[in-house]
């Protein structure tokens, strides 16, 4: 007998399984709010060098001030980096005409003056985080998903061994108590360590909620299980833009953000662990009451499958060994699922949060930006529900991920006047992304056998971590190239989509319980 059957035995797709959907979909609004949180956290205001003596030049307005102390940019723009040695008041007559004399500019020695209109206060603003220190500012965001890289290594190996339920508690919880040390961090080097470990606690959340849903659907569920899951994340990602645009002072900020973890922690209890795991770990019992409390829930007072039963599926499937990461490259053909699974990840992520930390550059606020990428994910996701149904998982993985490099390369050359067009396309990119993103979660907990699943999306994981916390750092080398950011965001994309073609395809496959459903 399989899992599948004993699913339909209980009712199939019933209260049960709505209610836990309904509970898990919580945490999955609060990952975007943290993993997108440095849009806001690490934003960073106009400025300029703070003037010495200022009040010395009590006759001359604001802009005059500015004119004889900070030398403008080829744009016509004040320098956010630099100041003139001494005032130059000449420039009174003639603020176009720029001094030919180089030594005469230096860079910022007092400090800096931010334009506090659109923020109360960031990190960038709280510990100068500019010009020279540009680099810790992006840093940030990079030590966050190195966190969240480490985690998914952790998690999903512990949640293999000792449950999705435990794991998932124990992650919420670390979430809560590393996010509110985050807010009251008083210095960079605290907020780097407590967002690392942040990232760490959260990686769970975005391991196990999937696949511990998926794990109490049948085949025909599935597809509006991981769909489901996803528009959550793409209600998370609104709702950021609501409480940043909301609170503005960023302590107050991870407050916000960190709070719903609570909710979660207590709506938790009344999920159950995996009835799949707990068969293929042996411990029968647990799951036998499990399947019986579903059973009921959904109505079906009839069910009358054994322990007994349970008992020889465990032992049939041999499934109560030890497994590690190393399983995923033992056997061929779970090796090459891996390799290329792999790369997938990779290209996904870091071309999503490559546009996803680029609010300022379509021509939009930066709280209508998130705002508008949080709600174009929406359509994005229904029309996947569809795609994924009728040409499979594998057609739409590759095609979501090229387009999105189409998108960005496309960018590249629409000229910086023509806005709209390229606010438009970057929408589109945008949805072609969150499309691909939305699929691969759905694909991966596919690819993989159940005694080996928490470790596949451990591993997977991991390489899009890899990919989130490189994505930041990439918009530092337009110091090399104006253009190199967005040539490797589209570069990556477009050639990790190609390699979405070696993949098996899983539509309408029952998920395979053991390794040799997948040999």
């Amino acid at each position: 007998m399989k899992f599948e059957d004993l699913l339909l035995e209980t009712g199939g797709f019933g209260r049960f399984q709505i209610l836990i959907l309904a509970i898990l979909c919580l945490p999955r609004i609060n990952l975007p709010m943290h993993f997108l949180l440095h849009n806001f956290l690490a934003a960073t205001p106009s400025h300029h060098c703070a003037i010495p003596h200022q009040e010395a030049f009590v006759n001359l307005t604001t802009e005059e001030v500015l004119i004889i102390s900070i030398p403008r940019k080829p744009d016509g723009t004040f320098s956010s980096c630099e100041m003139f040695s001494q005032p130059q008041f000449h420039l009174l007559l003639n603020s176009s005409l720029q001094p030919e004399n180089k030594s005469i500019i230096q860079h910022c020695q007092h400090g800096w003056v931010y334009d506090h209109s659109q923020f109360t206060s960031t990190i960038s603003t709280q510990w100068d985080l500019v010009c020279e220190q540009r680099g810790l500012n992006q840093a940030t965001a990079t030590f966050f998903f190195i966190g969240v890289t480490l985690g998914a290594m952790v998690f999903g190996y512990l949640s293999d061994r000792f449950g999705r339920k435990t794991m998932l508690q124990l992650s919420l919880v670390c979430s809560v108590v590393f996010g509110m040390l985050s807010a009251a961090s008083v210095s960079y080097t605290m907020l780097a360590i407590t967002r690392t470990l942040t990232g760490v606690a959260l990686s769970g959340l975005s391991l196990i909620v999937l696949p511990l849903g998926m794990e109490w659907v049948d085949v025909q569920h599935r597809t509006f299980t991981g769909i489901l899951s996803s528009i959550f994340w793409s209600v998370g990602n609104m709702l950021l833009a609501l409480a940043a645009y909301l609170v503005r002072e960023w302590h107050w900020l991870l407050v916000a953000v960190t709070g719903p973890c609570l909710l979660s922690i207590i709506c938790l209890w009344w999920v159950p662990e995996s009835a799949r795991w707990l068969i293929a770990k042996g411990k029968v019992k647990q799951a036998h009451r499990h399947l019986l409390r579903c059973a009921r829930m959904n109505g079906r007072k009839d069910f009358a499958v054994s322990p007994e039963t349970l008992t020889r599926m465990a032992t049939d499937k041999n499934v109560g060994g030890s497994y590690s990461y190393i399983s995923l490259f033992r056997t061929p053909v779970l090796r090459k699922i891996s390799l290329c699974s792999g790369v997938v990840w990779f290209g996904v992520a870091f071309s999503y949060y490559g546009m996803s930390m680029n609010l300022t550059g379509f021509g939009l606020s930066i709280y209508l930006s998130q705002f508008v990428f949080g709600i174009i994910e929406i359509p994005a996701k229904m029309v996947m529900y569809v795609l994924v149904n009728r040409v499979g998982r594998r057609q739409s993985q590759a095609w979501t991920l090229i387009l999105t490099g189409v998108c960005i390369g496309a960018n590249i050359i629409i000229p910086k006047p023509f806005t709209s067009l390229r606010s438009v396309v970057a929408i589109m990119g945008k949805g072609f992304s969150e499309a691909a993103f939305t699929t691969i979660f759905l694909y991966t907990s596919e690819l993989y056998p159940t005694i080996l699943r928490q470790n596949g999306m451990g591993y997977t994981s991991f390489l899009a971590r890899l990919g989130g916390a490189l994505a930041p750092l990439v918009f530092l080398l337009d110091e090399v190239w104006r253009f190199l950011p967005e040539v490797t965001y589209c570069g990556v994309a477009v050639c990790s989509g190609t390699v979405a073609f070696l993949l098996p395809e899983t539509l309408n496959v029952r998920l395979p319980e053991g390794i040799e459903d997948i040999e």
